[in-house]
């Protein structure tokens, strides 16, 4: 197996799907833009939504990239030798092009191959497929490509039998994708494990099948076809135009071809951890794995134009910049901590370089600004436990929920003022926080497939037509900070100084209902970003976009670059009614609408 950077990897990747007729596409933001209805970007397959639904991509109907991305319900795991928050995916999608033949087939190809590919060795290759149920069958095609992929390597494939009798493939229940709602694209999909030998775990269960939940065997690779859609009376129908969406892991598939236990030991981290050592040495392996992982995160979040506050993503980077500083061990030693962070944005930017920019200065003025404001926040927190004589589990969950004290920090403060903090009832108050978070999570930030009915389009379609009223009311200066929409409301964040009058809301409900009487038609085009910008559509502030772009125009009233999707004609949409308009933060408001 050869020993490739990620850099390498990265770059042959693309370059293998490019040479099969695919378009390397740009990383999107983090921050989604098509409807933003996720938190952040969590798979490769976010920014495509629209176009994995029908909607024409401008770069065609095979495309590849290595995508950003960032989750977060394993914030408090990272630290371990796998929790990652940011990381970045592989991916390689065909829409309604190619199928399961050539998916695999290049999957296997790329994996296998020395020169062009991986050079992984086949015969530590392993795969599961959807074993069937009573919605759709066993994924026969699937197996039959995989026996005839390991077939050409002289590798006998057999199914459903122990490893020691040459099973090789094997039946998975949970090899199915979707629908992401109650209705919409799914079908299975196919996973590809890695042997990673002996020494690291078992590799099979007591019954000899593969221990898939062991440390041995390690998923890399996850091909999804999506054949069906699932419908409101809970049929499965074929789709028309299949697709197929395949993600990797760029940290997993490094600490394989590398040949190191963990992406902790990846090129991608190994830089970063030196520094940490260096200018944090009092900190731990732990705690310098958690500091590497949280400010990369928080530097490409901040690059993304997301900064640290009490609310939504700004709440995330802010509890990643101050775990990340309680892990130095350098909170009370602010010259010391700002070295570190200058010395590690400048490690990050060297690692990315000719991949993403980032602004060093800008991120360490960031960063740093946040650590001082923390060290205040620490400051009083001490005070509030010198001021008691005795700590319940809610008073130190309310020292963590409020000056970002961690329960091993409020017990050794209070135990120097001889005072037991209940540390079952701290416990108990953070798993129902954790509850709540993920409650109001899924609410609000659900899956970005998980509604495009007809109704929810009528909804994106509407937004576009009150952005124009909003700037036609209120100026050019108003821009979308974000939406967030489903077939019930919209909600439009946009930037704008000061609150609305009630006669700019009534005047921005009547533009926005004029032009639907008008009944205006809806085009769709593509083009460059010059163009589009040229002959006046309007996009995201600060975005990157790709070569080629889709832009909406309608009825030559509102004219912005989207990926939709969108009604034919604003006639369709019904009355439009604002119900609320409202601060969201410093120099951005939010309007409520329904449609009637």
């Amino acid at each position: 197996m050869q020993s490739l950077n990620s850099a390498e990897i990265r770059r042959r990747f693309l370059a293998f799907f490019e040479g099969h007729g695919h378009a390397a596409i740009p990383s999107a933001s983090l921050v989604p833009d098509n409807d933003p209805t996720v938190l952040f970007t969590t798979a490769g397959m976010h920014p495509l939504v629209p176009y994995l639904l029908g909607e024409p991509h401008p770069q065609g109907r095979r495309l590849a990239s290595s995508q950003k991305c960032l989750r977060t319900g394993d914030i408090d795991e990272v630290g371990d030798n796998r929790h990652l928050t940011f990381f970045e995916m592989l991916g390689n999608w065909s829409l309604g092009d190619y199928f399961k033949h050539e998916s695999i087939r290049w999957s296997f190809q790329f994996l296998t191959s020395e020169g062009e590919g991986l050079g992984l060795d086949p015969a530590r290759l392993y795969i599961t497929i959807f074993p069937g149920n009573a919605n759709a069958p066993r994924d026969e095609e699937s197996i039959g490509l995989w026996k005839e992929a390991f077939k050409e390597r002289g590798i006998e494939a057999l199914v459903d039998v122990s490893i020691a009798e040459g099973g090789r493939i094997f039946s998975d229940s949970s090899n199915w994708w979707g629908p992401a709602g109650q209705t919409g694209p799914c079908g299975p999909d196919t996973e590809i494990y890695y042997d990673l030998g002996e020494g690291v775990g078992p590799l099979t269960d007591a019954t000899g099948m593969p221990d898939l939940e062991g440390s041995r065997l390690v998923e890399i690779w996850n091909n999804v076809f999506m054949q069906y859609r699932k419908e409101q009376d809970e049929s499965f129908q074929p789709l028309e135009h299949s697709n197929v969406d395949t993600g990797m892991g760029l940290e997993r598939i490094c600490a394989v071809v590398q040949n190191v236990p963990t992406v902790f030991e990846t090129d991608l981290f190994t830089s970063l951890l030196g520094v940490i050592a260096e200018w944090a040495p009092g900190s731990t392996p732990e705690s310098q794995r958690i500091i590497a992982d949280h400010l990369k995160a928080a530097t490409f979040l901040i690059g993304d134009g997301v900064f640290p506050s009490n609310k939504d993503r700004g709440y995330i980077v802010r509890r990643l910049i101050r775990r990340a500083v309680l892990h130095t061990g350098l909170e009370d030693d602010g010259a010391q901590l700002e070295v570190l962070i200058s010395k590690l944005v400048e490690a990050i930017s060297i690692l990315y370089s000719g991949i993403y920019a980032i602004d060093v200065a800008h991120t360490v003025a960031v960063l740093t600004d946040e650590a001082r404001k923390f060290h205040k926040s620490l400051s009083k927190g001490k005070k509030e436990i010198e001021r008691r004589e005795s700590l319940t589990g809610k008073d130190a969950f309310d020292l963590y929920q409020t000056y970002g004290f961690p329960l091993e920090l409020t017990r050794e403060y209070a135990q120097s003022k001889g005072v037991q903090v209940d540390e079952a009832e701290f416990e108990a108050e953070f798993k129902k926080h954790q509850d709540l978070s993920r409650t109001a999570s899924a609410g609000q930030f659900s899956s970005g497939l998980a509604d495009h009915s007809e109704q929810t389009v009528k909804y994106h379609t509407a937004t576009h037509l009150l952005h124009q009223a909003l700037r036609d009311v209120l100026g050019d200066h108003v821009q979308q900070k974000g939406s967030n929409i489903n077939s019930e409301r919209l909600r439009f964040d946009f930037a704008h100084p000061e609150k609305m009058t009630p006669e700019q809301v009534e005047r921005v409900e009547q533009l926005v209902n004029e032009k639907i009487t008008a009944d205006l038609p809806i085009s769709r085009a593509e083009m460059s970003p010059q163009e589009a910008f040229e002959q006046g559509y309007i996009g995201l502030f600060g975005h990157k976009y790709g070569d080629r772009v889709s832009v909406y125009d309608m009825g030559g009233y509102s004219k912005e670059i989207c990926t939709g999707p969108h009604v034919e004609h604003t006639g369709t949409l019904g009355k439009f009614s604002i119900q609320k308009e409202e601060a969201v933060s410093a120099g951005v408001r939010r309007i409520k609408a329904i449609l009637e």
